[in-house]
């Protein structure tokens, strides 16, 4: 573990931020007693952030939460009524200040831009609105977006929430079997998808992927087709498919917002499908703004005149995350079509820099390409107006943490490594701006969230001792369950441990209170009593010069329970030896002992990864062991699994 503190915060930047001012509201005197006030009390803490971040209810609720049935089944802001869309889209278009602002700036890969106002945001919302409720969408209603990142995206998923039905956001580089498993499981009615799209330069044919889905998904009785490239062989079936231009042209731009209960469902948002049929994570309007806004607001200092541009997907929770949140305090969203590294590997950062980009998420593996294809590429982007720089889904190694602190940061921008998931839609651990950072940390628990490290036994751990990441109180965004399976929540959540919430993932404070993970619980691996997580080895495995990325798995062994099994991604320039195999084990033996010495260490082009970003390392265990691998939907590389060698 890292113990050097590598940035700390100014006078300036304590002085100004959102989260100083609220300390000072509370009478709160320091860093400290923050993290107690809001993990031990937190009733107060909600009830004092909906007021902070200035969420509107068309009823005020009457009783903050209701927790009869367990964490698991919290109910929150009782007998309020609220909508994310009139949070959003219809209170700034109705004030001066924002209406002729821009909400949303888009860029396509072929380096086409378009922009919208919050004034055309809403009326373009209004349009999308009326049309679904003609079509006969309702209250509760599912209605799915197999949609890349295009402009219209936006004002389709606010129109979705506007009427009261539900977001089933599905990436649209799914397959027809992974869509139509999702379509059937949430009885989706409605599909919003477009033509084609470009990625790394090639067409897309969006709308011919979907089609063999949707003719094994009964109930979807309507596709809306937004033109992107404008292709004159669009397949249509009569009835059912219609183009978005041609229907909107004839709504109305004035729509009434449906006053929604608080636990009214907002999202169903389905995880990774790698172990199994896919979870539909079930959201409210109420708990997905309090988290989302709260995050925004404490975590990432977002204010009005920001632009917020976070590298995904709608498929992924962070697609929906980072429109709500932006939209909400009224700064500007950049959002763009295409790979991040296509036509230019610096794409990302060009664009960043040109929109006066505040706040940039990324991925470390998106990173650790940026560092492989020019290791000086951030020192020709003066990234002036960058203030924040985000992360999540997958661990940092120490130095592409430090790469892109050095290059993209300049060594003055603070990395906000979050982590929490899709059930939760927001974090359990995310950094606030007016604390010291140790590269990889995750610095802080997320205000309003008593999470803790237990041991197997269900106690604290103490500092340095490693457990499970865990969370002993509800929050308002954790899922109301899985769609159509309570037991399946239940198991994956509460079994562990009674009424607590066990997150699956190691975590360690260490002795200054900094907290960092260590991996998926379930990527565990016990070698001769030792029990450790991957992450640990693949962080050293990346320290060495010549290792640009690692995966480690624990396979069965007679004698030791198991044996540690490595892949290794080695610099362009460097030839996968016999010499450096037997390098990288002692390499590893040298830096955490003899015990976790690799028995054998594999040199791959490239690791198969989830589209988020997570290497999926149960698969490449069930590839090396000769299994069935499963569903690969998930997967973006899955051609990359035949590199990885079968275990004679």
């Amino acid at each position: 573990m890292a113990n050097e503190v590598i940035w700390k915060p100014s006078a300036k930047q304590i002085r100004e931020a959102n989260v100083t001012a609220f300390m000072k509201r509370h009478e709160i005197k320091s860093y400290k007693e923050l993290i107690q006030r809001c993990t031990t009390g937190i009733e107060w803490f909600w009830d004092s952030c909906v007021h902070e971040t200035n969420i509107s209810w068309s009823e005020p609720y009457t009783q903050l939460v209701d927790g009869s049935h367990g964490v698991a089944f919290a109910k929150w802001f009782v007998g309020g009524r609220l909508n994310i869309t009139e949070n959003c889209v219809d209170r700034h278009a109705a004030n001066k200040r924002f209406a002729k602002k821009t909400a949303v700036v888009w860029q396509g890969e072929c380096g086409a831009r378009k922009t919208m106002t919050y004034q055309e945001l809403f009326e373009q919302t209004n349009r999308v609105a009326n049309f679904l409720k003609a079509s006969g969408i309702q209250k509760g209603d599912m209605v799915a977006l197999y949609l890349p990142m295009i402009a219209e995206l936006i004002p389709i998923y606010f129109a979705i929430l506007k009427v009261g039905a539900v977001v089933v956001p599905i990436f649209s580089g799914f397959g027809a079997e992974a869509v139509s498993t999702r379509l059937n499981d949430a009885q989706v009615k409605m599909v919003f998808t477009c033509d084609a799209s470009l990625r790394r330069g090639k067409e897309v044919r969006v709308k011919e992927m979907l089609d063999p889905a949707l003719e094994n998904s009964p109930s979807v009785s309507k596709c809306v087709v937004v033109r992107r490239l404008f292709l004159d062989d669009v397949p249509l079936t009569p009835g059912r498919d219609v183009f978005y231009d041609e229907v909107m042209s004839a709504q109305s731009d004035e729509a009434e917002c449906e006053e929604l209960p608080s636990d009214h469902e907002c999202m169903v948002i389905y995880t990774s499908g790698t172990t199994g049929k896919p979870k539909g994570t079930v959201h409210t309007h109420a708990g997905t703004l309090a988290q989302v806004t709260k995050e925004f607001f404490f975590n990432f200092d977002v204010k009005p005149k920001d632009t917020f541009f976070w590298v995904t997907d709608i498929g992924w929770m962070m697609g929906p995350w980072e429109i709500i949140g932006t939209t909400h305090f009224g700064a500007t969203l950049v959002i763009c079509e295409g790979a991040p590294h296509y036509p230019q590997s610096d794409r990302v950062l060009t664009l960043a820099e040109k929109e006066g980009v505040t706040h940039l998420g990324v991925s470390p593996t998106l990173v650790r390409l940026w560092m492989r294809e020019n290791p000086q590429m951030g020192r020709k982007h003066k990234m002036s107006k960058l203030r924040v720089i985000g992360s999540t889904g997958e661990p940092w190694d120490n130095d592409a943490y430090m790469w892109c602190f050095e290059q993209i940061g300049k060594k003055q921008v603070p990395i906000m490594n979050i982590s929490g998931g899709t059930e939760l839609m927001g974090c359990l651990l995310a950094p606030l701006i007016i604390k010291e950072l140790k590269a990889c940390s995750l610095q802080s628990p997320g205000l309003g969230m008593a999470v803790d490290v237990y041991t197997e036994g269900g106690y604290s751990a103490e500092s340095g001792e490693v457990g499970y990441l865990v969370c002993k109180k509800p929050a308002p965004s954790m899922t109301k369950g899985f769609l159509g399976d309570r037991q399946r929540y239940l198991d994956t959540y509460f079994s562990r441990f009674k009424n607590i919430w066990n997150h699956g993932d190691w975590a360690v404070r260490d002795e200054d209170g900094q907290w960092f993970l260590r991996g998926r619980a379930d990527d565990t691996i016990k070698i001769a009593g030792k029990r450790t997580g991957p992450s640990e080895i693949e962080s050293c495995l990346c320290d060495h010069p010549f290792v640009n990325e690692a995966c480690a798995i624990g396979i069965p062994d007679d004698l030791k329970g198991e044996s540690l099994v490595c892949f290794a991604v080695l610099r362009p320039d460097i030839g996968g030896t016999a010499y450096l195999n037997t390098a990288l084990k002692k390499w590893v033996m040298r830096q955490l002992g003899k015990t976790l010495k690799p028995s054998s260490v594999y040199f791959v082009s490239a690791l198969p990864k989830t589209r988020s970003g997570k290497i999926v390392r149960g698969t490449i265990k069930k590839k090396y062991l000769g299994q069935d691998v499963g569903d690969l939907a998930s997967v973006e590389n899955p051609d990359l699994l035949e590199g990885i060698p079968v275990l004679s």
